[in-house]
């Protein structure tokens, strides 16, 4: 009896926390958290890969929510590849940001041969869907910026990815993107137009993988730094730069070469998402998203990214003090 006592308070427990990584049942990357009300809605990217097959196999987008960052509703594939019709492959990394009751699902896409990748957006009026592609073509296109140049001489196409949109307090939308190139630009108040030139940032070893948030008076850029990839943080006081190099806050993820962040604030608590390839069958192309807390120091500096298994306590939980 005392044994089946202690199991069932170690089960109680166990249960007050989300556990990483916190979906199981299918294998999810490049997460990307938004809060809405009183619920965080978690879309992410869905690899299909076979355990003996490298690459990465990515037909549609995922999306999961929750009031509490530890039970996780799956809401379904609402965004795939066949939305947008211009789109070849690849549904890598995505955003979705609301305004106005209105939300924007930024997308990466491969175009074909010889056209690259872009960025995409498709609209909705609630954070479930349905969506769709407003434009019937990319936002961002490869012969809008200036792509790369492999170790090798030749021209690739793939620096017009990973989005990342922002919206200032001032009511100002800009979009984040890239990857070996960081680009950003304002967007119109219409959110599915770019409003004036792309910029470019200079970062040490920007891989891809732009997030931007504030917290106090600080403006706040992560991404993913090398590869295989770490992140890494930059800080400004203004949006627009210029960018404080702050250093590397998070190693490599387990058994996986990337590391994408999604940072968001809910319920008075901060939260840094990510994926690794911690799953019994995962790896680079098998993803699995997580979440951990993260913790800023008085100065405004990110303390060191703790990975761990528990993952973090139900947000409706009084905070330890």
């Amino acid at each position: 009896m005392k044994t089946l006592t202690l199991f069932a308070a170690w089960a109680v427990a166990a249960s007050a926390y989300a556990g990483n990584p916190i979906i199981t049942d299918v294998f999810t990357a490049d997460p990307a958290a938004m809060v809405h009300g009183d619920t965080v809605y978690l879309y992410t990217g869905h690899d299909e890969a076979l355990p003996d097959k490298p690459g990465y196999v990515m037909d549609d987008w995922l999306c999961f929510s929750s009031t509490d960052m530890v039970n996780w509703k799956p809401e379904g594939s609402i965004l795939s590849l066949e939305d947008f019709p211009w789109a070849k492959a690849n549904a890598w990394a995505a955003h979705t940001i609301e305004r106005d009751g209105r939300f924007f699902w930024y997308v990466s896409v491969w175009r074909g041969e010889g056209l690259g990748f872009a960025v995409g957006v498709a609209t909705a009026d609630s954070p479930t869907g349905p969506f769709s592609d407003p434009l019937g073509g990319p936002l961002v296109s490869s012969d809008m910026t200036p792509d790369p140049i492999n170790p090798e001489g030749r021209r690739v196409t793939w620096d017009d990815i990973d989005p990342a949109a922002f919206i200032d307090e001032d009511g100002q939308a800009y979009l984040f993107w890239g990857n070996t190139n960081l680009y950003w630009a304002k967007l119109k108040d219409d959110m599915i137009e770019l409003d004036g030139e792309i910029h470019q940032i200079e970062l040490p070893h920007f891989t891809e993988a732009p997030w931007v948030h504030k917290k106090g008076d600080l403006y706040y850029l992560t991404y993913a730094w090398g590869f295989p990839e770490r992140t890494a943080y930059a800080t400004s006081k203004s949006v627009t730069g210029p960018w404080e190099y702050r250093g590397v806050i998070k190693g490599l993820a387990g058994n996986c070469n990337t590391n994408h962040q999604s940072i968001i604030e809910f319920k008075g608590r901060d939260y840094f998402i990510y994926h690794n390839g911690g799953l019994l069958t995962g790896g680079s192309f098998r993803r699995s998203v997580c979440i951990d807390e993260l913790r800023y120091n008085e100065d405004g500096s990110l303390q060191r990214i703790v990975s761990t298994l528990e993952g973090v306590p139900s947000a409706d939980e009084p905070r330890a003090k």
